[in-house]
């Protein structure tokens, strides 16, 4: 592997610029202390070094579940909601670099979702220690199946790859290698799985040797039948996917889609400044890192009943368009679960590389919806909870005053009791004696401690690993990046993707050394401020150096020529935008509850379009309302943040509901009602 700071194709590339000073820095000492106090064993065995965990894995003697502490921190896991229970989280693999040496797991964590509790699983068979690894469940057959992923030695200066296939059997926690029948996929890291039917299908990843990183395009599919790989053969003139890692990989009807990924290709560049290139100057081949934006559809067509045994599935790569409303800028780290037909999508970082300076980067904290059917992206955004109105906040005070008086009968029958016994009526200041006369006190159960409900979304980080359990997703970890420090979280949140009220916090530990994020903070404020003090020095001096006979005029405005230029162009841009006549939603107001409100607006829209392209004949009643539907479901989604913002400023003045007084029926007037 040979450098350190490396848990993946996509990180390798990125950190590339700031190993440089690194390894200057190591030079360094090295010639002062005559040896490299950092260096690695390249020649470490490996496979010694696995035979040994494997050794400790065989004084298992059975499969045991026990309760424990959330996970270790670590980057490069896979989590997944369980095929075979609607309450269980599935966590497996991952590694941890602490600056130094590199830890690699390979322990099962089941999440019980209605318990909040964590439970770590040993097994006398399970996978050895890997990160970068790909799993998915296994569709029609059930559990899960697992391949590849890496391992290297504890200061990865060695590197090992993997080619095994696992299935997990979600019910008994069993692990069980898979031995197939004949050739199956070469051995990888960072690739995609997913599922189609009876089928496990892989695409993509990375081969890393010492001496380059080889980004991979071949598409394998497993029968979970026949329990055989194949590899089909495309023709010259089919089209396929580029190399790459890091993709979105999620199932469809019709197969399988992916989206996006990270990868290096080969790019010229002139020896100009800057590594420009410089017309007639020399050219040189160097690896450029490129993130995708691109979709294909990956159509599967299972062979006839009466094809032979040995026949596979016949598949064709379709490739789209660019999604619509695509997440700017460009950002790879991104990961994506699959929800009822469309990914969601979290976090990712933007890299811009600079020539001395090394890698600028900017992460995310955003989320994201992509309709798969419609390759269009919408923004999801929280939804705080709605300001109680008249009528429920009269209804919490009839509630409370309603406890008060029963606190208060609890009271006078404790003190009729005490008067029973010979106690005397109850006082604050009685002492122990009433307290043996009155009832005995029940043994009162502490309550749980109440989640931690937040209204922004987890810390910008990437490379997160997302699952979709029902409709609550789930954020694990990720890494996140500050100066030459890297770090990586060791949290898990729950947002509930129907109601977007808020992110639960499942656990939250501090990141290592996440004091020293203050530091930096600081010494950047100090910068800016000396900058600042600098620049208010210069400007100073500018004005020393003016003609002081006529003094400056105070108090009074002078709108400067850029402004006016601006305010100019935003109206003629606004001029010449024709007006959007189509019905908007309301605040407050559901996909839903907006389309039934308007579906005869958009039907006669829709009619209207269809008619100007002489398509509206042959139109089934049905089809013009689903297209009717359609429509409204682009314009609500396009209007979410505007409206959003609207819903906000009218939650801050009290006002939870907004209901049309021409819309409501006859009866339900009055004069009192306006009001």
């Amino acid at each position: 592997m040979g450098k350190k700071d490396k848990k993946s194709a996509e990180h390798k590339a990125r950190v590339a610029a700031k190993q440089s000073k690194k390894t200057a820095q190591k030079e360094k000492k090295s010639k002062a202390k005559g040896k490299d106090v950092d260096s690695d064993v390249e020649d470490a065995d490996l496979d010694a070094i696995l035979a040994q965990y494997a050794e400790e894995q065989a004084k298992f003697l059975k499969v045991t579940e026990v309760v424990s502490e959330p996970p270790k921190p670590r980057s490069s896991a896979t989590v997944l909601a369980s095929p075979s229970n609607r309450n269980e989280l599935l966590l497996f693999g991952g590694e941890y670099y602490d600056g130094t040496h590199a830890s690699f797991f390979n322990n099962l964590f089941v999440y019980l979702i209605d318990r909040g509790e964590w439970r770590e699983v040993t097994s006398p068979n399970s996978p050895l220690p890997r990160s970068g690894h790909a799993w998915c469940r296994g569709g029609n057959s059930g559990g899960v199946y697992m391949f590849g992923g890496e391992f290297s030695s504890p200061k990865q200066g060695t590197f090992y790859h993997y080619n095994d296939f696992w299935h997990l059997d979600t019910a008994t926690r069993e692990w069980t290698r898979l031995e197939t029948k004949g050739k199956g996929p070469p051995a990888r890291s960072g690739h995609r799985m997913t599922y189609y039917k009876n089928y496990i299908i892989l695409f993509g990843g990375f081969q890393d040797t010492s001496q380059q990183t080889k980004y991979l395009q071949d598409l394998w599919i497993y029968d979970c039948q026949k329990y055989t790989w194949f590899n089909p053969t495309l023709t010259t003139a089919s089209q396929k996917p580029d190399p790459r890692s890091s993709f979105s990989f999620l199932p469809h009807e019709t197969g399988a889609v992916i989206y996006g990924g990270y990868s290096r290709v080969k790019a010229a560049s002139g020896a100009g400044a800057g590594g420009k290139p410089v017309k007639g100057g020399a050219q040189k081949m160097t690896l450029r890192p490129m993130v995708h934006q691109d979709t294909w559809f990956l159509r599967i067509t299972p062979p006839a009943t009466e094809a032979p045994a040995a026949a596979g599935p016949t598949i064709r790569w379709e490739r789209r368009k660019k999604p619509a409303n695509t997440p700017n800028p460009a950002r790879a780290g991104t990961t994506m679960a699959y929800h009822k037909g469309r990914g969601i999508m979290f976090g990712g970082v933007h890299d811009v590389e600079l020539t001395e300076e090394g890698i600028d980067s900017e992460f995310f904290d955003t989320l994201f919806a992509w309709n798969t059917d419609r390759n269009r992206f919408f923004p999801m955004t929280l939804r705080k909870p709605r300001a109680p109105g008249k009528k429920q906040q009269a209804n919490q005070a009839a509630r409370s005053r309603g406890d008060r008086s029963k606190a208060d009968e609890e009271e006078l029958l404790r003190n009729l009791k005490a008067l029973e016994t010979k106690g005397g009526i109850r006082d604050d200041d009685d002492d122990d004696d009433f307290m043996q006369l009155s009832t005995p006190k029940e043994e009162t159960v502490e309550p749980a401690k109440p989640a931690v409900v937040r209204f922004e979304m987890p810390h910008r980080r990437f490379n997160a690993q997302l699952a979709v359990q029902d409709d609550l997703l789930f954020i694990y970890g990720g890494t996140f990046e500050k100066g030459d420090r890297e770090f990586t979280f060791d949290d898990m949140y729950c947002i509930d993707l129907v109601k977007l009220d808020g992110v639960k916090e499942v656990f939250y530990r501090e990141p290592e050394n996440w004091n020293l994020m203050d530091e930096d903070e600081d010494s950047d404020e100090d910068m800016d401020d000396e900058d600042d003090d600098e620049d208010m020095d210069e400007e100073d001096g500018d004005a020393m150096s003016l003609d002081t006979s006529s003094p400056a005029p105070t108090d009074v405005a002078v709108p400067s020529v850029t402004q006016d230029m601006e305010q100019l162009q935003v109206e003629e841009e606004d001029e010449a935008q024709p007006e959007d006549s189509r019905p908007l939603p309301r605040p407050f107001e559901s996909l839903r509850e907006f389309f039934t409100r308007t579906a005869d607006e958009w039907q006669k829209i829709g009619i209207e379009a269809l008619t100007m392209k002489g398509m509206v004949e042959g139109k089934t009643i049905k089809e013009l309302r689903k297209a009717a539907f359609d429509m409204a479901e682009e314009k609500w989604w396009d209007s979410r943040e505007e409206i959003m913002a609207l819903e906000d400023e009218q939650e801050a003045a009290g006002i939870g509901e907004v209901v049309s007084m021409a819309e409501r029926s006859e009866n339900a007037g009055g004069a009192g009602r306006r009001r």
